[in-house]
């Protein structure tokens, strides 16, 4: 078994999208049949997904945790400094190798590992 796909879901869909262009991915703008207009990226088989918030949800779900392999981390955190993703731990090395923690507009830490 493989993860495919991913769906977070976000007040600020544009703004999120925004952001998690700086991390290297690249999204397309569409919708499929009568659903809301997303966000959606996709490499090597894997689709990442932002979604407006449903009319029934009040805010963005702060508990998922997500990880990213990324080329030259420490040149990419240097690079997310100045923008709106906040770092909560610079690169270190780990028992998983070189790593950081950053965090999204909606409360999302995400874990960025040198590829």
């Amino acid at each position: 078994m493989r993860l495919n796909l991913l769906v977070i879901r976000t007040s600020y869909p544009e703004i999120l999208k925004e952001q998690y262009e700086k991390l290297g991915l690249e999204f397309d703008y569409h919708r499929h049949g009568n659903g809301p207009f997303h966000y959606a990226s996709e490499q090597n088989g894997f689709v990442f997904e932002i979604y407006p918030l449903t009319k029934s949800m009040e805010k963005a779900d702060n508990s998922l945790r997500l990880g990213f392999d990324i080329q030259e981390l420490k040149t990419k955190i240097r690079s997310l400094e100045n923008s709106n993703w906040k770092i909560l731990s610079e690169p270190k090395e780990t028992e998983w190798g070189l790593t950081a923690l950053i965090q999204d507009l909606d409360g999302r830490k995400i874990e960025l590992k040198n590829k």
